[in-house]
C-alpha cells in the first residue's frame, strides 16, 4: 500500500495570527490540484483528510469578528468583552483555579465533531485547544479587540503568531464523552510565551491530549517579528506557570527535506483511504519558518521514515526481534503487536520563489494503527 502524502497546493498562509488581516486576505482558498477549497477560520484542520491540507490549515489565520450594527445604526458588538478577571463563566462551564491563574473548561463531544467511527477527529480536537485558549485569555480581562491580542499589544500594534506546536493524542474520545480542558501559560525564553493544554475524561481522569505550544509576536503591518514590550510582559507574566503538558527532554530536531525525499509533488490530493480507515494520528510537531499569502505556490515533500513499516503492509518484511517482548510476554499476538506498530513520516511546505523555493513549516507525524 503506498502512502504518498504531497501535491502541489495553494495556500493562504502558514502563520497562524491573532488579528485579522488585510481585507483582501480575509476570504482565504486553498487550492490542491487546481481544486478551490476555502480555509477554515481555525487553529487546526482535519488531519484525517489530508497531512498537506492539515499542513496549510493548522496555520490558517485566526480572523477576528466583523464589526456589527446596532439598532441604532452605528458599528457595535456583541461580545461584551470582560474588562475585569473572571473566576467563573457559567455559560461556558469553566472556571479559573490555581491561584486564579489556570483555566478549566468543561466540554461535551457533540455529534457533528465525530467521524463515522463515532469517535472526535483530530479537527475536533484542534478547535477545542484553539476554543479554551481565546476563553482564557477572555476571562483574564486583558483581551482587546481582537483574537488574543492584549491591551498592551494592540497599542503597540501587535500580534501572536505560533512558532512550534507540539500535539499527543493518546486516545480519541468518543460522542457524548464528557471532556475537562484544562490550558495555562509560561515563559518562553526573553520574548515568547508557552500555552499548554491537557484534555481529560471530566470523570474517570484519563488522559485523552497533550499539547504544547510556542508564541512569538509579530508587527501587524511590517510583518517582521518584535520583541515582546515591558508593558506586555507586565501583563501576561503574573499568569505564568511553570508547567510542562510534554515532557520533552530535547526538542526533536525536523531536517530539512529536499527534492531527494520519497514524495514529492506526486499529485495525490489525500493520503490513501484505506490508510485512513485503519490509521489515526498519534502526534504531530509543526515548526513554522515563514508566512505566505492567497495565491502562493506551496510544494509538499514527504519522507517516511525507512526504518518504519506501516500496518497491514508484508508482515514478512517486519523484523522478527522487534516483535519478540509482545509476543513473549502473551499479552499480544503477532496481529496484536502489528496493531500498535507505529508509521512515522518528515513533512516540509515550501513558497515557491522565482526559480527556487523558500522553507514554510517543517513537520513530523506519527500515526498509530486504530483500534
Amino acid at each position: 500500500m503506498a502512502h504518498t502524502l504531497s501535491s502541489t497546493i495553494y495556500c493562504s498562509r502558514v502563520l497562524i495570527r491573532s488579528e485579522r488581516g488585510r481585507q483582501h486576505r480575509s476570504n482565504a482558498a486553498v487550492r490542491v490540484n487546481g481544486a478551490a477549497h476555502r480555509t477554515p477560520l481555525q487553529v487546526g484542520s482535519a488531519l484525517e483528510t489530508s497531512i498537506n491540507r492539515s499542513l496549510a490549515e493548522l496555520s490558517a489565520p485566526l480572523l477576528a469578528s466583523p464589526p456589527l450594527l446596532t439598532t441604532d445604526g452605528h458599528e457595535g458588538s456583541r461580545q461584551n468583552i470582560p474588562t475585569e478577571k473572571q473566576v467563573e463563566d457559567p455559560f461556558r462551564q469553566a472556571q479559573i483555579v490555581e491561584g486564579g491563574v489556570r483555566y478549566q473548561q468543561t466540554v461535551v463531544v457533540r455529534s457533528y465533531e465525530v467521524g463515522p467511527d463515532k469517535t472526535a477527529t483530530l479537527e475536533t480536537v484542534l478547535n477545542l485547544l484553539q476554543e479554551t485558549a481565546l476563553n482564557h485569555v477572555w476571562m483574564s480581562g486583558l483581551l482587546g479587540d481582537g483574537f488574543g491580542a492584549t491591551h498592551g499589544m494592540i497599542k503597540n500594534n501587535l500580534i501572536w503568531v505560533v512558532s512550534r506546536m507540539h500535539v499527543q493524542v493518546d486516545h480519541y474520545p468518543i460522542w457524548g464523552e464528557v471532556l475537562q480542558i484544562d490550558t495555562w501559560v509560561g515563559s518562553s525564553g526573553k520574548n515568547g510565551m508557552r500555552r499548554d493544554w491537557l484534555i481529560c475524561g471530566r470523570d474517570s481522569g484519563n488522559v485523552f491530549a497533550r499539547a504544547t505550544s510556542t508564541w512569538v509576536m509579530m508587527n501587524k503591518n511590517t510583518r517582521r517579528l518584535s520583541k515582546m514590550p515591558e508593558e506586555v510582559k507586565a501583563e501576561i507574566s503574573p499568569w505564568y506557570i511553570d508547567r510542562h503538558a510534554i515532557q520533552e527532554e530535547a526538542t526533536e530536531k525536523i531536517i530539512k527535506l529536499d527534492s531527494n525525499a520519497k514524495h514529492v509533488d506526486s499529485n495525490l490530493k489525500t493520503i490513501p483511504d484505506q490508510f485512513l480507515q485503519h490509521h489515526q494520528l498519534n502526534n504531530i510537531i509543526l515548526e513554522y519558518r515563514k508566512e505566505c499569502g492567497i495565491s502562493d505556490v506551496v510544494q509538499s515533500i514527504c519522507q517516511p521514515d525507512e526504518d518504519m513499516v506501516s500496518p497491514g503492509e508484508n508482515v514478512n518484511m517486519v523484523r522478527g526481534p522487534l516483535l519478540l517482548p509482545e509476543i513473549i510476554n502473551g499479552h499480544h499476538n503477532l496481529a496484536g503487536a502489528l496493531q500498535q506498530w507505529t508509521t512515522k513520516y518528515t513533512h516540509l511546505l515550501q513558497l515557491k520563489a522565482g526559480d527556487e523555493y523558500e522553507e514554510i513549516v517543517r513537520g513530523r507525524t506519527t500515526w498509530k494503527k486504530k483500534l
